[in-house]
């Protein structure tokens, strides 16, 4: 856990779980894995289980921690906390009986706002009508390039409070994606050696998009060497609008 957080939309990290696969274009250049190979070879004991070469890499194999389930419920201060920083919560190795615990801790401290990403929107709607949602638990899929917009079709089946979507890193225009149903979104160009920058059209038609769909609109970046390279600024301004909870019916 990480008691502060660099990232901008939100305060504090926590991960009941680390490690995860590459699964689309959007995982090539994943921070999380890089820093997962520094934090094992530092003797970090969360990340000494090796994923497949292949898919995943040193100390980034998927792992459950029991010893953090409960670290919530310690925060005395109320904080908004991104989930799984370090992994996917909805990966095929996290069995439904941890995901399900991890909810419960979520729901039993409401002085907190929890933000959820997953690329593994599919498994996510598999399991949705058996977790809780309660109002403090925002649940949000990444999305890279219009290959990948069916993942927001998913996530229109979770009754959570707040759906958005991570358009981060932004490898293409978005002009297919379905803003229904969707309360925040996202945009941040990729950062990092190799990283691919994001044309700045891309990022308009996502602006312009949510603004006639009332849909907040958040920018974190445009990335480059380091996420901090390009600023932040999208035509002389940022965007940091945040979302309204919204009550929903679960799917089934």
């Amino acid at each position: 856990m990480a008691d502060r957080s660099a990232i901008e939309w939100t305060e504090a990290t926590w991960n009941p779980t680390t490690g995860c696969d590459r699964i689309s274009a959007g995982c090539d250049n994943c921070y999380a894995l890089t820093l997962a190979k520094r934090l094992k070879a530092m003797g970090s004991p969360k990340y000494q289980t090796d994923g497949d070469q292949r898919t995943s890499g040193p100390g980034f194999g998927v792992s459950v921690h029991e010893g953090d389930l409960n670290l919530p419920l310690r925060w005395r201060e109320p904080r908004v906390v991104f989930v799984n920083s370090m992994s996917d919560l909805f990966h095929a190795r996290v069995p439904m009986s941890f995901v399900a615990r991890v909810f419960e801790v979520m729901a039993a401290t409401p002085r907190h706002t929890y933000q959820i990403l997953t690329k593994r929107a599919s498994r996510l709607a598999r399991l949705a009508p058996d977790l809780p949602w309660p109002s403090n638990i925002w649940m949000g899929v990444s999305i890279e390039d219009s290959a990948h917009v069916h993942r927001a079709d998913d996530l229109r089946m979770v009754p959570a409070a707040v759906r958005f979507v991570s358009a981060e890193p932004l490898l293409g225009s978005l002009g297919a994606l379905s803003l229904d149903g969707i309360d925040w979104l996202i945009a941040g160009g990729e950062s990092g050696p190799g990283s691919r920058p994001p044309q700045p059209n891309w990022i308009r038609e996502l602006r312009d998009r949510c603004t006639a769909n009332g849909t907040a609109f958040f920018f974190k970046q445009w990335g480059g060497r380091t996420p901090k390279a390009g600023g932040r600024a999208l035509d002389g301004r940022t965007w940091d609008q945040m979302p309204e909870a919204r009550v929903r019916e679960v799917a089934r």
